[in-house]
């Protein structure tokens, strides 16, 4: 990563004001997560002048650091991680008041000490006494911490000032655990305080689908089950389990993205349009969309639903051993590392429309993307032609690796005769906005620091997604292994969901 000369920073963008001066608290601040893309966001946010100027970085973590050590830690991670170039002025600006609490997550101690440095940061700093908690921590002392915090009244909001928390996914492994973390964290915290961290949100094409669908009148009035023959939500990863396969091996696929990232997805698709952008009425119709997904009986569930698991392969050139053979996995798992289903959502728009998802690891190409498959055109018109040629309209909305959106449609072939052949229309973010790289989290963190909590899942948001999953983990559970289909590594995926869609008619978008 290259360090240049300071330069003069752009105004923030039109429209934008500056966060709220705050206290951001990392409970976990030595992770990855606080190194490889906090940081980084928040020295983006500082560089684009949306960081106030009163803020403190409040590390807490085990590590036996000084503030300046944290300090030094942290401007190292951002040599090393930051997404765009970086000045030392603004590094200096970013870290000039950095804290640090040394202090295992279960001492009341640590809590009584952070309290201490808050003290001191609020008379010092200007933080106004504003304080944003960040749990980087794994999710079994998301309850703990917010306990803690309350016992030690330093979550209490009092004079003005904000406190507020954010957690990271997972929330819960089951219904039953999400509503009894749910209800762990109502008891320290208001809804209103908690913002549940989904950085699919963040990224600017998943913003991009509201306004694509709600913005524009060529889309809303045909987007409706008269018009669209299915939808295809993908999220393919080339990554296998790497060291992640102890903690993998007790989640899942299913559990690690279908309630959170693709049910976002597929809300975000198929939400009524609400009254307004404010945040509950955007969550509330999300949340509409989510309880309308139909709930398959048991005994359709291994019908609709296809569980995988990586063998051996190769991946762009690089072996993967199989899933049973990396580090923390039992050597019989049945634990699947790719799933698809197809799910129907029960109201007036969406009926009988199927959507199909999909995601899994050690794919072929790693792909996030909503197709919108249209229906087709009558084609009396061109009986004398080969209709298979005439290709349904195909409306992809890309998320990554190459945010944009494409329409597929059919045009004539230059020539004295009928020939069609499918064309696509092409709109790429970094083609037609200046956008610097970011990690994801800019827009939510600012979000959160500005108390706009549109784009983070209320309690029952999270609640319906569960809800939604239970009858396929209650079936895999009844099942064993027995419908477990094998995949090499770099693949599109098992046979199974290819004949999934075969069965209705329909053929994934090939990954590469």
């Amino acid at each position: 990563m290259d360090v240049v000369a300071e330069r003069p920073l752009a105004a923030p963008r039109q429209g934008l004001r500056r966060a709220d001066p705050c206290a951001f608290v990392v409970f976990g601040a030595g992770g990855d997560l606080t190194k490889r893309l906090l940081l980084p966001a928040l020295y983006n946010l500082a560089a684009s002048q949306l960081l106030a100027e009163e803020f403190c970085l409040v590390g807490v973590a085990r590590g036996d650091l000084s503030a300046d050590e944290f300090r030094r830690v942290m401007a190292e991670a951002l040599g090393k991680f930051a997404t765009t170039k970086t000045h030392p002025e603004t590094i200096d600006r970013l870290l000039s008041c950095c804290r640090y609490v040394r202090g295992d997550f279960d001492d009341p101690s640590t809590y009584q000490r952070l309290r201490a440095v808050l003290a001191d940061a609020g008379a010092k700093g200007g933080t106004h006494d504003n304080c944003l908690f960040y749990l980087a921590t794994p999710p079994e002392l998301f309850a703990h911490v917010a306990r803690a915090l309350g016992k030690s009244g330093v979550a209490h909001e009092e004079n003005g000032a904000w406190r507020r928390l954010i957690i990271e996914k997972p929330f819960g492994f089951d219904l039953e655990s999400a509503q009894a973390l749910n209800q762990e964290l109502l008891g320290v915290f208001t809804e209103s305080q908690i913002y549940r961290i989904d950085h699919y949100l963040g990224k600017e094409t998943v913003q991009n689908i509201m306004v694509l669908r709600f913005a524009n009148g060529m889309f809303e009035p045909i987007w409706n089950r008269e018009h669209i023959d299915h939808v295809q939500i993908t999220v393919a990863e080339t990554v296998s389990v790497e060291s992640r396969g102890k903690l993998y091996d007790h989640t899942g696929a299913l559990r690690d993205m279908v309630p959170n990232h693709l049910f976002q997805l597929l809300a975000l698709t198929a939400m009524e349009p609400p009254n307004c952008f404010e945040a509950n009425a955007v969550r509330t119709e999300k949340l509409k969309a989510i309880d309308a997904v139909h709930l398959p009986a048991r005994d359709k569930v291994l019908a609709d639903v296809v569980r995988g698991q990586y063998a051996a392969g190769s991946v762009e050139g690089r072996a993967i051993a199989a899933y049973r053979q990396a580090a923390g996995v039992a050597p019989r798992s049945v634990t699947e590392t790719y799933v698809a289903m197809r799910l129907m959502i029960d109201n007036w728009r969406w009926a009988g429309v199927p959507f199909y998802l999909r995601t899994g690891k050690a794919l072929r190409a790693r792909r996030t993307e909503i197709a919108i498959k249209f229906k087709s055109a009558p084609f009396a018109l061109f009986r004398d032609t080969p209709v298979e040629s005439l290709t349904r309209n195909l409306l992809v909305l890309r998320i990554q690796p190459d945010e944009g959106a494409a329409l597929h449609f059919n045009a004539k072939i230059p020539g004295p005769d009928i020939a069609i052949e499918n064309v696509r229309m092409d709109f790429k973010y970094k083609d037609y906005f200046d956008a610097a790289p970011s990690t994801g989290y800019e827009t939510l963190i600012y979000d959160c620091m500005i108390g706009d909590p549109t784009l983070f899942q209320r309690a029952d948001n999270i609640e319906a997604g569960w809800r939604a999953v239970e009858p396929i983990l209650k079936a895999w559970r009844a099942a064993g292994g027995a419908n477990l289909a094998f995949y090499p590594a770099g693949s599109n995926g098992p046979q199974a969901a290819d004949e999934l869609l075969e069965r209705h008619g329909h053929k994934w978008r090939p990954l590469a």
